[in-house]
């Protein structure tokens, strides 16, 4: 084992465990063995069951409600510390709290900001994440911060539909820079959903800004919670001519009534990766799976090799 480069290996958060496999076999070494006690009133202790002194550890975990996964990770990041780890890397494919990313209004606290404090605090050397709800979010974090795109896996996958009169849109004013670099590669037309809203989670109005008639229309965000956005915004741009919308979200967290919304949206396809578990199947979700990609940049990262390349977008 070389001093300035340690042996790597991966472990996972209970609820993550199902993408760090793939992570793992991707990267060509097994998942790292983690036990967990549980005491009788939910609190939980998890346990690395073998040595990791003086290694690179990888703890995959997206941290997606409740918040056990988030006080796993934690807990799992101190350990790793006090095992005399050499580099500890937080594998967080979905960032959890990120939307509270600034103060929208008065006495809020600035949740993404606290996270990347705690993170930190317990001993975490890196931060691998992908398609942040803000991108600023990054500069919450005085380590390194690995901010990947999922247009990565996503474009590839658009280019093999092979649409005809492809436009791209946002669901709202926040994503059209999102927009508009998928819309750049795609050499597309670009349109924006103009949203308000009456509370979280709840729409008032939406209005479209751009002609989607006779248009194949792609639209793209960073997360589906509700589902109430995409599956409006699919409504109204069917009403306005287009020949059929599909949706790509990186983060399927997908609460509430989801599902129901986009079943019965005139949706024709919804495609989000494997960050977050999906609740259940469905015949309009496809899943493309981004742990090729966490796993070749965790290579990368293990040989001290530049990410730029992956990075189309």
């Amino acid at each position: 084992m070389s001093q300035k480069e340690p042996e790597a290996k991966i472990f996972a958060c209970s609820q993550s465990v199902y993408l760090a496999e793939k992570i793992s076999e991707a990267y060509g070494i097994p998942l790292g063995k983690v036990s967990m006690s549980h005491y009788s009133d939910g609190e939980f202790q998890p346990s690395y069951e073998e040595s990791i002194r003086g290694l690179r550890v990888f703890i995959v975990c997206s941290t997606f409600p409740n918040t056990d996964n988030l006080m796993e990770l934690l807990l799992m990041i101190d350990a790793a510390k006090r095992a005399s780890a050499r580099h500890i890397t937080a594998v967080m494919p979905y960032f959890g709290w990120a939307r509270q990313d600034r103060k929208d209004k008065p006495r809020v606290p600035i949740g993404a900001k606290l996270i990347a404090k705690m993170l930190e605090a317990a001993g975490a050397t890196r931060i691998m994440t992908m398609d942040l709800h803000a991108d600023q979010i990054q500069g919450f974090f005085e380590k390194p911060v690995d901010h990947l795109f999922a247009s990565t896996i996503f474009l590839p996958y658009v280019e093999s539909l092979k649409l005809d009169n492809l436009t791209i849109a946002s669901p709202d004013m926040g994503g059209s820079k999102r927009a508009y670099a998928y819309s750049k590669f795609l050499e597309s037309d670009v349109v924006i959903c103009y949203k308000q809203r009456k509370a979280a989670n709840i729409i008032d109005t939406m209005e479209l800004i751009g002609e989607v008639r006779g248009r194949n229309v792609i639209l793209v965000d960073d997360m589906i919670d509700t589902g109430g956005t995409l599956a409006k915004a699919a409504d109204l741009m069917m009403e306005r001519g287009a020949l059929s919308v599909r949706a790509i979200c990186t983060h399927a967290i997908l609460s509430g009534g989801a599902y129901e919304k986009i079943e019965n949206s005139k949706l024709s396809e919804l495609i989000v990766t494997d960050s977050i578990p999906l609740k259940k199947a469905s015949n309009k979700i496809k899943v493309v799976s981004c742990a090729p990609l966490f796993a070749e940049v965790m290579q990368m990262v293990q040989n001290n090799n530049s990410i730029s390349g992956k990075f189309i977008m």
